[in-house]
């Protein structure tokens, strides 16, 4: 990486060359959400650092453009990013089937915009179902895709979707070394695999506490403090809405009686976000003083704000990955990341059937302090993975290949292999009785023939000649070849 970053323009140049990149590497980013933003943001501005190198064209979709979630495609401009297209994805609704028909939206919408844009490579980020609808679309009009965050394990259906797009990517940056290892056990080759760390660990790495104290403020009044506050995010588990809501339910209760300011943001576009959203409601969260319900926070804010939070709680990865930077103490409340690595400062609450269990766990987090965890990344994503993109032999065959392990021999047959290697004719012409056999290569006796040995000469040629004939005769039936005489 060194090496790279240190040879001069001109010799880069001739390495990407040397790859079939003689021109600039075309690179779509699509971005669906706050969240995937977060991890891509950061690529997008080493892409972008670049231009002599790559041409790089956004694609936004998916909750981005809906105002109910903060209308966040605004922080993407203000970021001084160019959207190229903007895709109404979203088809409203409180039910999985809503889900199903916005993929099935993106679907229909993409290929006209992949047609107009022809990228090199598309990168695709993590495990939602608009990234599903990327993927496909991707794969079935042969662009190669470079997959963010493959090889993790969640607990509800985005871990079916993440291998999803795992299997239809090309290329895979991951950010742990577990999930690199998942990766080769999913027999994807291991040469396009490239474990980097998470991108948005090189933003919280580098972010100094530049006035947090003003953001803190802004968002959740100026008698806060630092260490003394809350911030809550929640979403809805797909495979199991109606315990989720109830979990959501149980969350707000335990946060009210446990009487600290709290800053709660809205769920994601999910089935069941409706309903979450109407709880709040119900329990007047909206207007409570201790509360602070918001759509959005931008990243860099946001960051400030877990840094110094006296506890986060709820199911966002967020919570089980980029807060363990700050060493910040974590509720995770669910099933939603069931199998994620975790540092010490997360805290489990895998099921509650009343607010106590919550209430308890809030008890023993709040305003704890733990070492700051690196498990994600160290800072140096984006350049391993620019260095990774430019590596990229786009002469190298688009069709996948995987790396499966050795399994025994396929029992269905070939004439070529049969004709050269399944047998051969033996001969035996001591002793008192004369043998002749078809022999296989692994040793077994296809067939045997014997006869006791005349006494004289011409009697015991005659007879191993004719011995001979009835074995070859024989062999003709299974492809014998060779004719051994020992």
């Amino acid at each position: 990486e060194v090496y790279f970053k240190n040879l001069s323009k001109q010799k880069q140049k001739e390495v990407m060359e040397k790859n079939g990149n003689n021109h600039k590497l075309r690179v779509c980013v699509a971005t669906c959400n706050r969240a995937d933003y977060s991890k891509l943001a950061p690529i997008m501005f080493g892409i972008k650092a670049e231009p002599q190198f790559f041409e790089l064209d956004v694609v936004v979709l998916g909750s981005h453009l809906i105002d109910d979630y903060g209308n966040t495609y605004r922080m993407i401009e203000q970021d001084d990013f160019d959207i190229h297209t903007r895709l109404h994805t979203i088809v409203r609704g409180e039910d999985e089937a809503a889900m199903v028909e916005s993929v099935g939206l993106a679907l229909v919408k993409l290929p006209d915009v992949l047609n107009r844009l022809k990228p090199d490579i598309m990168i695709v980020h993590g495990d939602r179902f608009d990234a599903l609808a990327l993927a496909t679309s991707a794969a079935l009009m042969n662009i190669r895709i470079l997959h963010i965050e493959g090889g993790e394990v969640s607990g509800t259906i985005d871990d079916s979707i993440r291998h999803a797009i795992t299997k239809l990517a090309h290329y895979h940056v991951c950010c742990t070394r577990s999930a690199e290892q998942h990766l080769i056990a999913m027999c994807e080759d291991h040469d396009r695999i490239l474990l980097a760390g998470c991108p948005s660990y090189d933003k919280l790495l580098s972010a100094k506490n530049k006035d947090y104290m003003s953001i803190i403020r802004m968002w959740l009044g100026e008698d806060v403090k630092t260490r003394d506050y809350i911030v809550a995010l929640q979403h809805p588990v797909t495979t199991d809405i109606k315990h989720s809501i109830k979990m959501f339910e149980l969350t707000l209760d335990a946060l009210i009686s446990f009487n600290k300011r709290t800053l709660v943001l809205f769920p994601n576009v999910d089935a069941g976000d409706k309903e979450m959203v109407r709880v709040m409601r119900k329990k007047g969260i909206e207007h409570h003083p201790n509360f602070r319900a918001v759509k959005h926070v931008p990243f860099d804010q946001f960051i400030q704000l877990v840094a110094h939070a006296g506890c986060m709680i709820g199911n966002s990865s967020c919570g089980v990955r980029e807060v363990g930077a700050f060493g910040t103490p974590v509720i995770n409340l669910g099933t939603r990341q069931t199998g994620r690595e975790t540092g010490e400062n997360v805290l489990h609450v895998r099921d509650a059937d009343t607010q106590d269990k919550i209430l308890h766990a809030l008890q023993l987090q709040f305003g704890k302090q733990y070492p700051c965890s690196k498990i994600y990344g160290d800072g140096n994503a984006v350049p391993r993975i620019l260095k990774f993109l430019k590596s990229i032999d786009l002469k190298e065959p688009l069709q996948k290949k995987f790396c499966f392990p050795p399994v025994k021999d396929n029992i269905s047959q070939d004439i070529d292999h049969i004709l050269e290697t399944q047998s051969a004719l033996a001969v035996d012409l001591g002793g008192t009785n004369l043998r002749v056999a078809i022999v296989s290569m692994k040793g077994e006796i296809v067939k045997k023939y014997t006869q006791l040995n005349p006494k004289t000469y011409e009697d015991r040629l005659a007879l191993i000649l004719k011995m001979c004939v009835e074995a070859a005769s024989e062999a003709v039936n299974v492809n014998c070849r060779i004719l051994g005489v020992g």
